[in-house]
């Protein structure tokens, strides 16, 4: 029985850490989205900012973005598209990282 409940309050403790650090990057990517994204995708990610409708910004949250994998997302953000900008050396791969997870954010 104490091995059980050892076990049930190590996987509880991975849980909160876990979860801890996942709020703790979609915080740091919500902060480097500010910066560098929400000037043409919005603060919604609908890209209906002047910039974003200059640029013809994707939303973020509409089905064809959503249903694109993280690592067309990184492609995207690193190597630029269209109009969008390339990011690579202007921010970390941890920062790709936590951007994305803070833009998936935004659509629930």
């Amino acid at each position: 029985m104490k091995k059980v409940l050892s076990v049930i309050a190590v996987v509880a403790m991975l849980c909160l850490v876990c979860s801890a650090t996942r709020a703790q990057d979609v915080a740091n990517g919500e902060k480097v989205y500010k910066a560098k994204c929400a000037s043409c995708h919005g603060p919604d990610g609908k890209g209906d900012t002047a910039a974003g409708k200059a640029t013809k910004a994707r939303d973020l949250c509409s089905a064809e973005v959503k249903g694109e994998a993280d690592a067309a997302w990184t492609d995207i953000i690193v190597k630029g598209k269209n109009k969008m900008p390339s990011y690579d050396k202007k921010i970390t791969d941890a920062e790709v990282k936590d951007v994305i997870k803070y833009m998936r954010s935004l659509c629930k």
